[in-house]
């Protein structure tokens, strides 16, 4: 069967689209603390009872309601250089103790390990709310690389909160707004601590 130059063409890009995926999703990682840079043994690939619980939540996010159902911490805190310092939680899951002061360790972030593809570097000094999913050992790792960021401006209500990135960004509060993908998110700090209180 003979390919003409247009399907060909097609063809390739779709194959391209396809593997920019999946590196994009390999990159983020099944073990958050091994970095996506150590390539993958066929023992390493084997299924174990032990999956970190984090494997489900690698994934795009629309809102900031699936955002915070899906998080088990979204904490607001300055960055250090080994993780958190956590000033407030938003909200914390069934089994999950950190409180205001607690100092949370953060895989990938934290300049010991090498950070994971797509994913920002967050800085010591940085004021951010970061919706996190627990990890193995206690320490946590943002939801899906930058979708689980937001720097903040300020403390009070009024604050900006506005994504990390532009394009691993959610396009609503409560419902998706498709227009808005690909050009960040801006809302407030208190509009995330109300989404927070109905989760």
């Amino acid at each position: 069967m003979a390919y003409t130059p247009g399907r060909s063409a097609t063809r390739v890009l779709a194959a391209a689209a396809a593997v920019l995926t999946a590196a994009a999703l390999a990159a983020c990682g099944t073990d958050p603390a091994t970095p996506a840079a150590v390539p993958a043994t066929s023992a390493a690939a084997a299924p174990t009872e032990a999956a970190p619980p984090v494997l489900g939540k690698l994934r795009g996010y629309s809102t900031v309601k699936e955002l915070t159902e899906t998080a088990d911490l979204v904490a607001r805190g300055q960055v250090e250089a080994a993780g958190l310092r956590v000033d407030e939680v938003l909200r914390a899951a069934d089994g999950v103790s950190v409180k205001v002061g607690d100092r949370i360790a953060l895989t990938g972030l934290n300049g010991k390990v090498v950070d994971m593809q797509h994913m920002s570097k967050l800085e010591p000094g940085q004021t951010v709310v970061l919706y996190l999913a627990q990890a193995d050992g206690g320490a946590f790792s943002t939801l899906t690389g930058d979708f689980g960021v937001f720097d903040v401006t300020g403390s009070d209500d009024q604050a900006a909160a506005t994504t990390r990135s532009q394009t691993m960004a959610v396009t609503g509060l409560l419902a998706e707004d498709p227009a808005a993908a690909g050009k960040g998110f801006r809302t407030t700090l208190a509009q995330l601590r109300a989404v927070a209180a109905r989760s």
